[in-house]
C-alpha cells in the first residue's frame, strides 16, 4: 500500500511533467514570424562507386521575428532540430512556430540529384574490380575519378561551385601513393590526396598507390561557391615594354621602307649600268669586229705605199708620166679609204663616248653609303625574314664591289676615248698628206721641170711611206688592245647582267619585307591594350562576385545565403561486429518510478 504522503508525493511528480505542446494550428494563437537570411547545408551519401544513395538538407534561419516561419522543399519526412514544436508539411509548404534567435530543422530528400554525377572506379593490379572486391587484398591499386555535370539538374551549382575531393589513406595499408593532378598530404600519421574541380569543369583523376590487407575510409566531396582571390597583375611595366616593341617594330617598319625605297633606287641604278654596260659592250665587240678589216685595210695602203714608194726611189730616167699618172690614182683610191675608215673611228668614238657616258652616270647612281656590321646585326636580330637579309647584304656587296671595280679601271676606260681622237687625228693627218701628194703628183704632170718635180714627189712618198709604217703598228697594237678589252668586259657586263637580276629579286623581296613588318607594326600597336583586354577577360572568368544563390530545394525560398554540399561515399571497410547488450528487465516508467521509493 502507497501511503498518503507518498500519493501526495506522486501527484506532485505528474504535475511537474512538461505538457505536450501545442501546435501553431492547434493554438491558433501563433503570430506570423521572420528571418532575414536562410542557409541550407545538403548532406549526401554515395555508395563507394559514387552513385547516389542518400540525401538529407539542414536548413538554417536567422529569426528576427518569433512565429510562424514558412519554407519550402520536396521532402519525404521533417525533423525539427531546434525544439519540440511539431512541424506542418502539406506537400512541399513547411510550416512551423520558430522561436529564439536560430532555428534549424532536417528535411530528407529521396527523389532529388545532385547537380554532379561522380563516379568512382577502381582497378587491382591492372584489373577492373567492384569496391567491395578490394577488401583485405594486396596489390597496386588504382583508383578512377570522373565529374561532370547532371543532366536535368539546374546548372547554376555545376556553374559557379568548386569541388573539393579528398581521399584519406592509411599510411600503415597504402604506399607509394601517386597523384598526378591531386595534392598528396600528410594528415596526422595517415595521407590524403585532394583534388580541385573548378566551376563548368568536368574533370579526370587518377591515383595510384601499393597496398597490403586494403581497406579505405570514406572518400569526402566538399561543394562551395566558386570565390577565388584574385588582384588583377599590376602590368604597368610590362605595358612599358610592349609600348617600347611597339614603338620599335614601327621603327623597324619605318627602317624596311626606307630600304625598300634604297633597293629600288639601286635597282634602277643596276638597270641603268646594265644598260649602258650592253651598249657599250656592243660598241667594243663592234669595234673589235671592225679592227681586222681595218687592220687589213690599212695594212693594203702600208703595202701600196711601199710600193709607191719604191717606184719613187727609182730614177727619174725609170719613171714615165703613165707610172704618174697611175700613182696619182692609187693615191686618190687611198685617200678615199682612209676617209672611210676615218668615218668609221669617227663614228666608233662617238657611240664608245654616249656608252661610256651611260656607263659612267650608271655607276655614279649606286648609292654610295657604308652599311656597317653593326647595321646588318641590327638588321639580323630585326625578326625580318634571314634570307631577304642575306640577299640585301650579297646585293650591297656585289654593287659595292662592281663600283669600286669600275672606280679603279676608270682610267682606263677615260684613256679610250682619246685614243680614239688620236687615231682618228693620225687618220686625218696621213689622208690630207696623201691627197696633198695626188695634188702635187697632178700638178707635176704639166710641169716643165718634171726631173726636180719627182724628186720631191720620191722624197715626200718615202717620207710618207715611213710614217705611214708608224700609224700602222700603232693601228695594230691598238685593235689588239681593243680584241683583249672586248673579251675581258664580257665577263665584267656578265657580272652587271648578275648584279641587275639580284637587285631586281631583291627588290620585290624588300617590297615583301617592307609588307611583313608593316603588318608587325600594326599587330604589335595596339598590344597593350588587347593584353589589357586578354587579362580582363582572364580575371572575369574567375570572377564569382556576382553570384546570388539560389535554394537547392526549392526556387520559392527566400533570402537564401548560403547554400553548401557535404558528400561523402561509403567506407570499404569489415563490418564490426556489435556488441549484445546486457538483458535487461524490461519495465514500465512507473515501476522504475516506484523503485525509487523502496
Amino acid at each position: 500500500m502507497i501511503g498518503k504522503r507518498s500519493s501526495l508525493l506522486i501527484m506532485a511528480f505528474l504535475l511537474a511533467l512538461p505538457a505536450a505542446p501545442a501546435s501553431a494550428e492547434e493554438d491558433g494563437k501563433a503570430e506570423k514570424g521572420s528571418y532575414s537570411e536562410k542557409r541550407e547545408v545538403v548532406y549526401a551519401t554515395l555508395n563507394a562507386d559514387g552513385s547516389q544513395k542518400d540525401m538529407y538538407v539542414v536548413n538554417n534561419f536567422d529569426i528576427e521575428e518569433p512565429g510562424t516561419i514558412v519554407d519550402f522543399g520536396p521532402y519525404s519526412s521533417v525533423e525539427n532540430l531546434t525544439n519540440l514544436n511539431e512541424i506542418n508539411q502539406k506537400n512541399s509548404r513547411i510550416e512551423v512556430t520558430a522561436e529564439g534567435e536560430e532555428f534549424y530543422y532536417q528535411g530528407n530528400l529521396e527523389e532529388q540529384d545532385l547537380p554532379w554525377v561522380i563516379d568512382f572506379s577502381y582497378k587491382l593490379g591492372g584489373e577492373k574490380v567492384e569496391p567491395e572486391e578490394l577488401l583485405g587484398k594486396d596489390g597496386q591499386v588504382e583508383i578512377g575519378i570522373e565529374t561532370s555535370e547532371k543532366e536535368g539538374a539546374d546548372p547554376v551549382f555545376f556553374n559557379n561551385y568548386t569541388l573539393q575531393i579528398t581521399v584519406p589513406f592509411d599510411s600503415e595499408i597504402f604506399k607509394k601513393i601517386e597523384a598526378p593532378d591531386g595534392t598528396v598530404a600528410s594528415s596526422g600519421k595517415d595521407r590524403q590526396v585532394t583534388f580541385t574541380v573548378l566551376p563548368e569543369k568536368e574533370e579526370s583523376f587518377k591515383i595510384t598507390a601499393d597496398a597490403e590487407n586494403i581497406e579505405m575510409d570514406s572518400i569526402e566531396i566538399a561543394a562551395v561557391p566558386a570565390s577565388i582571390s584574385m588582384e588583377e597583375p599590376d602590368i604597368d611595366g610590362v605595358k612599358n615594354d610592349m609600348n617600347s616593341l611597339a614603338d620599335a617594330t614601327a621603327a623597324i617598319h619605318d627602317g624596311a621602307a626606307g630600304l625598300a625605297d634604297g633597293i629600288t633606287e639601286l635597282n634602277s641604278g643596276t638597270a641603268q649600268v646594265y644598260s649602258g654596260s650592253e651598249q657599250y659592250l656592243n660598241g667594243i665587240q663592234e669595234l673589235n669586229s671592225g679592227s681586222g678589216s681595218l687592220v687589213e685595210g690599212s695594212a693594203s695602203i702600208k703595202s701600196a705605199l711601199a710600193e709607191m714608194s719604191r717606184l719613187a726611189s727609182q730614177g727619174p730616167g725609170e719613171l714615165n708620166l703613165g707610172d704618174l699618172s697611175q700613182m696619182q690614182t692609187n693615191l686618190r683610191e687611198l685617200s678615199s679609204g682612209l676617209q672611210k675608215a676615218e668615218d668609221g673611228l669617227v663614228d666608233l668614238r662617238t657611240k664608245y663616248a654616249n656608252a661610256h657616258d651611260q656607263l659612267d652616270e650608271a655607276m655614279a647612281s649606286i648609292p654610295g653609303y657604308e652599311v656597317t656590321e653593326e647595321d646588318i646585326q641590327a638588321l639580323r636580330e630585326s625578326g625580318v625574314d634571314q634570307e631577304v637579309v642575306d640577299h640585301l647584304i650579297e646585293t650591297y656587296h656585289a654593287a659595292q664591289e662592281a663600283k669600286a671595280v669600275y672606280g679603279d679601271a676608270e682610267g682606263a676606260f677615260d684613256a679610250a676615248g682619246p685614243a680614239l681622237d688620236e687615231a682618228v687625228a693620225s687618220l686625218s693627218e696621213i689622208n690630207d698628206q696623201l691627197a696633198a701628194a695626188a695634188d702635187t703628183i697632178e700638178t707635176n704632170l704639166g710641169s716643165v721641170n718634171v726631173d726636180e718635180s719627182i724628186k720631191e714627189l720620191q722624197q715626200g712618198i718615202q717620207n710618207f711611206s715611213s710614217q705611214y709604217n708608224d700609224f700602222h703598228a700603232g693601228l695594230v697594237e691598238y685593235t689588239d688592245g681593243v680584241g683583249q678589252l672586248a673579251g675581258s668586259y664580257e665577263e665584267v657586263h656578265s657580272g652587271i647582267g648578275g648584279l641587275t637580276s639580284g637587285t631586281a629579286g631583291l627588290e620585290s623581296g624588300a617590297s615583301d619585307l617592307q609588307n611583313g613588318t608593316a603588318e608587325l607594326a600594326a599587330s604589335t600597336s595596339d598590344l597593350p591594350d588587347e593584353m589589357q583586354s586578354e587579362i580582363d577577360q582572364l580575371m572575369s572568368e574567375y570572377d564569382y562576385s556576382d553570384f546570388e544563390p539560389v535554394s537547392f530545394v526549392s526556387e520559392e525560398n527566400e533570402n537564401v545565403e548560403s547554400v553548401q554540399f557535404v558528400i561523402k561515399t561509403e567506407s570499404i571497410k569489415k563490418a564490426e561486429q556489435e556488441e549484445e547488450p546486457e538483458e535487461q528487465d524490461e519495465k514500465s516508467l512507473w515501476d522504475r518510478f516506484l523503485d525509487l521509493f523502496r
